[in-house]
């Protein structure tokens, strides 16, 4: 579904203490991944079913800034640097963090040059189906096909392709830079944590940390 404007939903607004980035203790210093972490982020294999972009990446300066550092690692694929405070003005954060995906969109768009570069869709349900599954899987390929990087608003535990657990109860922004077997595996460049700045999850997965928020995409 496109969103052309900004607005609030129960979906992706579930309080905006909902959306704060999830992350507990200090905060985090912003710093470039170690090599063999921006390595797992700087491939682009196009064809054979795969392709990975290259993130110049950098963690979130503290726990509300998910939503304009997981903007700021996705625009970097395009070879774009935007300062991180300049974005969280546009976007409205606070130390209650990006209120909805419907905040980071419009950004997306502005530093991408391009009105409809990106737009809106929302994950309505609890817990994703099929169809919405496949629409995102659809939605990553053609982005990162495009040279453009998928943000996301999830919320919620997961788990990656290495079995190392994601926990984001209150709700966080990350970018997705990369698939494998056809988009049924992606990469995620997540600002949180530097030493976990890179991982793997299925999309299935994915679609259901999504599930009740939503995500940006070309």
């Amino acid at each position: 579904m496109r969103t052309d404007i900004l607005r609030k939903t129960v979906l992706t607004a579930a309080g905006v203490a909902a959306t704060a980035g999830g992350i507990a203790g200090p905060a985090i210093a912003a710093h470039a991944a170690p090599a063999d972490k921006a390595a797992q982020v700087s491939t682009d294999r196009k064809g054979h079913g795969e392709r990975e972009l290259d993130v110049r990446y950098e963690a979130q300066p503290n726990f509300y800034y998910c939503g304009p550092a997981a903007t700021r690692n996705a625009l970097s694929v395009q070879g774009k640097n935007i300062n991180v405070d300049a974005m969280a003005k546009e976007m409205g954060t606070t130390e209650n963090g990006t209120n909805s995906i419907n905040d980071i969109t419009p950004v997306l768009n502005k530093e991408t040059g391009k009105t409809n570069a990106y737009h809106s869709v929302e994950i309505r349900t609890p817990k994703a189906d099929d169809k919405q599954t496949d629409t995102l899987r659809a939605d990553i390929v053609r982005t990162i096909d495009d040279g453009r990087a998928v943000v996301a608003n999830i919320a919620g535990t997961t788990t990656d392709t290495d079995g190392n657990t994601h926990s984001f109860e209150g709700g966080h922004y990350i970018s997705v830079v990369g698939y494998r077997d056809n988009g049924h595996t992606v990469t995620i460049a997540d600002s949180a944590d530097p030493n976990m700045a890179s991982y793997r999850i299925t999309v299935d997965n994915l679609a259901d940390w999504i599930a009740t928020r939503g995500y940006s995409t070309s």
